[in-house]
């Protein structure tokens, strides 16, 4: 062969590479990991929520450490990135643009609704992050308001519909219990009740009393008197995690007054139950997961099993635990499902699959297959104190609303 032939064949090889080589190195990177899928926090692991900041926190990163070491996601690694946030608002926006300019997170989790509905139109315009937090509020649940956002269970006003759907499949024929609302003057106390008033108004149950306090600092006195004139058979408390409920129950019986008393998600867990079981009563009401302590969730019983080698300090999952946990699967599964279908994670990819998720398994977390469609998971659970197990045990099937 001549060397002008030789030339010649080498420029055509060339050329040939010029056109297929970039095409085989996209199709290959398009294949391959591309790095760590971020999670950024903002956790109130200090300041008046710090207890449930801790679990929150701590579900979350044992969440993605358990994930990792069952290979990740679709062949990447899980980080999580966080930091506290005092429980403060500006603190926590803080957080969020800080981990979104170094970190790059695709998935971001916050403290509060005020928290989802202040970074909100950041989320939206960055077009690369999917958010959650602990709030259960009907706010945080809007596909077209706020895309971005999914509630890790069913929001309030569906927590308190199930509630009173209970109520009416337990009353005895012919006999509608007296019911009283007491609550706080905040979004976690408020939200639910317009949903719980209308679907008692529906089921025929009385509302005879609706009492609205403060957050804290609550002298309960005069509105125990309310109570006593209203003589309801149930009370349901909503917006307190534990104060004032004991003391309304002591000064209740004081009364001569022993309604049953119920509650909904985060006013079920161990301090209300033991502070009421101490004083005899059997709170019940509605949970958006199982408990801790149950065995019929292979989830759950991960849970357990990754604390007892790396947490063994922890004896009690408690609910927040659990959200920031499923929070952390509903996060992996989106990514799974939008790096299987070779799309990036953006915004409208990330919801997409999201709203995919219509009958998803939690792994026995929410009693039913999971739909987010929604950005929500409309299910819960009636639970009782139990005075001899001293935990909460099902005093339900699985409702959906």
């Amino acid at each position: 062969m001549s060397n002008f032939q030789q030339r010649r064949k080498l420029v055509q090889a060339m050329g040939a590479a010029s056109v297929l080589g970039p095409l085989a190195v996209i199709r290959s990177e398009a294949q391959a990991p591309k790095g760590d899928i971020v999670i950024g926090a903002s956790q109130p692991i200090t300041g008046v929520f710090a207890f449930a900041g801790t679990a929150m926190n701590n579900g979350l990163n044992d969440y993605v450490a358990w994930r990792n070491s069952k290979g990740g996601v679709a062949g990447r690694q899980l980080r999580y990135v966080s930091e506290d946030s005092g429980f403060k608002l500006d603190q926590g926006v803080a957080i969020f643009k800080k981990i979104m300019a170094s970190d790059k997170p695709s998935f971001f989790y916050g403290d509060s609704t005020q928290w989802a509905k202040a970074v909100s139109q950041d989320a939206i315009s960055s077009n690369s992050i999917l958010t959650s937090s602990t709030s259960l509020a009907t706010v945080c649940a809007d596909p077209k308001a706020m895309p971005q956002h999914f509630v890790p269970g069913a929001t309030y006003p569906r927590l308190h519909e199930i509630l009173m759907e209970y109520i009416a499949r337990t009353s005895r024929t012919g006999e509608k219990p007296r019911i009283a609302y007491v609550y706080a003057d905040t979004e976690f106390g408020r939200d639910g009740i317009p949903g719980g008033k209308a679907r008692a108004q529906k089921l025929g149950l009385s509302i005879v009393e609706e009492i609205v306090t403060k957050q804290a600092g609550i002298d309960v006195a005069p509105e125990v008197a309310k109570l006593r004139r209203a003589k309801p058979d149930i009370v349901i408390f909503q917006g307190y995690i534990l104060a004032p409920m004991p003391e309304f129950v002591r000064q209740l019986r004081e009364a001569g007054l022993n309604p049953q008393i119920m509650g909904t998600a985060w006013g079920l867990d161990k301090p209300a139950y033991d502070a009421l079981g101490a004083l005899g009563v059997r709170l019940t009401g509605v949970s958006m997961y199982r408990y801790g302590h149950e065995t019929d969730s292979p989830m759950i019983n991960n849970m357990r099993e990754y604390l007892a080698k790396a947490r063994p300090d922890v004896k009690h999952i408690s609910p927040f635990y659990v959200s920031a946990w499923l929070s952390g699967m509903v996060y992996a599964e989106v990514a799974d499902r939008c790096i299987k279908a070779n799309k990036p994670l953006t915004l409208p990819n990330m919801k997409a699959a999201l709203e995919s998720l219509t009958a998803w398994d939690t792994g026995g977390i929410t009693g039913l297959l999971a739909d987010l469609s929604a950005h929500q998971i409309p299910v819960g659970r009636m639970y009782q104190y139990d005075p001899d197990k001293k935990t909460m045990e099902p005093a339900s099937g699985w409702i959906k609303v």
